[in-house]
């Protein structure tokens, strides 16, 4: 792994990621030439929009306060989908082709596809956006139905309240593409849940992010630690080096379930842009191959990033960890 790449910036160490406008601008170099007749003046909005509402400057909300799901994983996951539609456009039949409209709306919905993650201010029960987890992508189809015909796109409605769900898993891929009526809006929905996977697992942190913070986020999401109905508890991540252990697994299995079968290996399309290279999945395998690595040593002190969150308040990681164990207890003293 190279030690070369800063931990803000994209997969080729050239765009900061944790920058709305450095994101925006190149998703805009793009998106010009691709489709020069489309307007991007609602995309502009957008990334207006997303700014001030992590930042929690908008009413009705709190910023982001997730610690994996912070601004950097959704710019990142943005700029990855920009350029896997634009490597898509630019090797489409004339027939398959997206337009630009269908793409700014893609991009608007992966802009917001973790949006579900952001508390309310009228949700006083809850504490931090992890306990939304499980139902997050459904929350940010309700976002997209509001926000989308603000910037003038309310006839996009069905289709990116569907699509949004390709990024998660509460709806079965079949049942999405069953409720989508243009195979267009298909391969956009493909090109977002492809970018979801890509971006997070090529990130530069990713084996320190998911043992440090996407652990803790599952502990108060009820994933690591899943209690049912009856009062059951079964343990799935002990700890962040449980989640960490069994990451190559979901790293293989994620390659051949979803980006090569549910999405149909579209990631391909970013080699357009790189020369036949392909540097996310390059990265993603630097990253697996140096975790086995680390697993069979049981050398953990090699992940020693300490890369910065990129949310709404002061000392996110703090509070998570007392939410974590205080979540902890409940469920074992129950």
């Amino acid at each position: 792994m190279t030690n070369a790449r800063r931990s803000d910036y994209d997969v080729t160490d050239t765009v900061q990621v944790s920058s709305p406008t450095a994101v925006r601008e190149a998703v805009e170099a793009l998106f010009r030439p691709t489709w020069p007749q489309s307007s991007l003046a609602p995309l502009h909005r957008s990334f207006e929009h997303f700014e001030l509402l992590f930042a929690g400057k908008i009413p009705g909300y709190h910023g982001v306060d997730t610690v994996y799901h912070d601004r950097q994983h959704t710019l990142d996951i943005t700029l990855a989908l920009a350029r896997l539609l634009v490597g898509y456009e630019r090797q489409a039949d004339p027939r398959d082709r997206l337009g630009g409209e269908r793409a700014v709306v893609g991009l608007i919905t992966g802009l917001f596809h973790d949006v579900g993650y952001l508390r309310r201010t009228d949700e006083r029960e809850s504490r931090n956006g992890a306990e939304f987890t499980l139902v997050h992508v459904s929350r940010g189809a309700r976002f997209l139905e509001e926000f989308l015909p603000v910037v003038g796109l309310g006839r996009w409605v069905a289709v990116a309240r569907e699509i949004i769900h390709f990024t998660g898993y509460e709806v079965p891929g079949a049942q999405i593409e069953a409720r989508l009526s243009d195979a267009h809006d298909i391969v956009v929905g493909h090109l977002l849940g492809t970018a979801d996977m890509i971006a997070q697992m090529a990130d530069r942190c990713y084996l320190e992010k998911c043992r440090d913070r996407l652990y803790a986020e599952f502990v108060l999401g009820g994933v690591a630690v899943p209690v049912s109905s009856t009062g059951d508890r079964q343990i799935r991540y002990a700890s962040g080096l449980d989640l960490l252990r069994q990451t190559p697994e979901f790293a293989a299995e994620t390659r051949s379930k979803r980006l090569d079968g549910e999405f149909h290996s579209a990631y391909r399309y970013l080699e357009i842009l790189y020369g036949g290279r392909n540097p996310y999945m390059e990265a993603i395998e630097r990253n697996i191959a140096f975790l086995r690595r680390v697993v069979r040593s049981e050398n953990w002190r090699l992940l020693r990033r300490r890369p910065p969150i990129f949310a709404a308040t002061t000392d996110p990681m703090s509070s998570m960890r007392a939410l974590m164990v205080n979540y902890l207890k409940r469920v074992w003293s129950g």
